[in-house]
């Protein structure tokens, strides 16, 4: 009988940290099978600009300091709720 616990924590370093010096073999009694995701993924919707309009998105975001993803987002979201 194995006396080890895995560790519990919601920091991924400390959860490295601790993978890096245990072997998973010595936690079999305390495994069990996950049927549905863990983890949601964001979807990823790509869209076709002309540079010009890649430029004057980059130049708003720029100029509001976010990324120009972030300020397309938020376009998208703001359109969303007024529908």
């Amino acid at each position: 009988m194995n006396s080890k616990a895995i560790h519990q924590s919601d920091s991924i370093q400390e959860l490295a940290n601790f993978w890096d010096s245990h072997d998973l073999t010595d936690f079999d009694s305390q495994l069990e099978e996950v049927t549905q995701p863990v983890f949601q993924r964001d979807a990823v919707l790509q869209i076709r600009l002309q540079p010009q309009e890649v430029e004057a998105v980059k130049k708003i975001a720029l100029s509001r300091g976010i990324d120009s993803t972030e300020l397309i987002r938020e376009w998208v979201l703001t359109q969303l709720r007024t529908a």
